[in-house]
């Protein structure tokens, strides 16, 4: 079947994409506690007449159409995971639970697979290899997440995952685009903490006490030095301290100060080498005023974003082939994501669907209590897991 036909089939289909989207939408969960959200989604892919587990990983759902011969099995990915983030969007269908929101589009990813699935269920007589549907919970945890559970728990076996693809709304990108690029497309995201131990005394005295306060102040300083005087600046790198936590009263030099920070590279051996550099500097720069300064960074961070160059080629010209969208190569990004560990284990291409339309007032970016999306482009997201899918398990 041809591109023109699958999205007329997948319009057709445009008033239950955008009903199971705003249902989502309404009823957003946490990471980890997508109960709700699975059953959803479980019970919409058993409706289609697809192979469905359920509890993979913890909450994590994993859909399958067996294809004739099986000689291929491709995964199709979406994280199902809201934020802690009161909705501001004024819309109909905002969220029901107070203080959580889809704030970075995964209502739209889930939902756009779900019609994937719909329009391949119809179509599993095409299909040569098999196609696996991963729903993953714990995208916005930032460390373990929830990729990496439903990996252990076999999500990627049985039959065994040959390429994964995944797809992401973005408020950076206008809508009518397709953005990808192959190699590094989004980056390692290294959360850490800083704890600096002075010694405490009174304001009015400095010199009788190891003011955690002045030296952590430098150790900022020293930190973005790193930046700019011992990495190459043509590499992508960013350092951010975004919190810092001290004292509690105006003449009180306190004991100990803790800053909150996060590290972004797009090279594996640059980024252990980088976060050496932190923790050795903040530990020097302690010393030299008498403290001492420990480093913490998360466990099990993500890591780096790699688009198979060849595979991501093919997925362009698939992408290309849908009428009414653009196709444009993006720069990296520094965001980082949990697909990067399914990447790692089952080469493939992860990219980007605009959904940025200023004529309609969709101009917030992802994370924003405003966020939103443009809905009249989701079917194309859908219809490019379809077209993916065909392209590499279709006859």
């Amino acid at each position: 079947m041809n591109t023109h036909d699958l999205l007329k089939e997948m319009a057709e289909y445009n008033d239950e994409l955008i009903n199971m989207r705003r249902y989502l939408h309404e009823h957003p969960e946490l990471s980890y506690q997508e109960v709700n959200t699975a059953k959803y989604v479980a019970d919409k892919l058993r409706s289609f007449g697809v192979e469905v587990r359920e509890h993979v990983g913890g909450t994590g759902v994993v859909g399958l159409i067996r294809g004739k011969t099986g000689r291929i099995t491709i995964g199709l990915r979406a994280d199902m995971d809201a934020l802690p983030v009161e909705e501001q969007t004024g819309l109909p269908f905002a969220s029901k639970n107070k203080g959580v929101m889809h704030a970075c589009g995964h209502d739209s990813h889930t939902a756009m697979l779900l019609a994937a699935a719909y329009i391949l269920s119809k179509h599993r007589n095409e299909l040569d290899g098999n196609v696996k549907f991963l729903f993953q919970p714990a995208e916005e945890d930032g460390g373990r997440g929830g990729a990496l559970p439903m990996i252990e728990d076999g999500a990627l076996e049985n039959p065994h995952v040959d390429h994964v693809f995944g797809l992401h709304v973005m408020g950076d990108f206008p809508a009518g685009t397709f953005a990808i690029r192959g190699g590094a497309i989004m980056a390692a995201p290294d959360g850490f903490k800083i704890t600096v131990h002075g010694k405490g005394g009174h304001g009015s005295a400095p010199a009788d006490a190891v003011d955690p306060i002045y030296i952590g102040s430098n150790v900022i300083n020293a930190l973005y030095g790193v930046r700019s005087r011992f990495i190459d600046q043509r590499k992508p790198v960013t350092i951010s301290v975004c919190s810092v936590h001290s004292g509690t009263k105006d003449n009180i030099i306190p004991d100990n100060l803790e800053m909150l920070g996060t590290l972004r590279t797009l090279d594996e051996d640059l980024r252990s080498s980088i976060k050496k550099k932190i923790a050795d500097t903040a530990a020097g720069v302690a010393a030299a005023f008498g403290a001492k300064a420990e480093t913490e960074f998360i466990e099990d961070a993500y890591p780096v974003t790699y688009n198979d160059p060849k595979i991501t080629e093919e997925v362009k010209k698939v992408l290309e082939s849908i009428e009414g969208m653009k196709v444009i190569e993006t720069e990296p990004l520094m965001g980082g994501e949990d697909v990067s560990r399914f990447l790692q284990k089952a080469p493939g291409t992860y990219y980007f669907l605009g959904t940025r339309n200023e004529k309609k007032g969709i101009v917030y970016p992802n994370h924003s209590p405003r966020f939103t999306v443009d809905e009249d482009y989701l079917k194309y997201g859908a219809l490019s897991h379809v077209l993916v899918a065909m392209h590499f398990a279709g006859k």
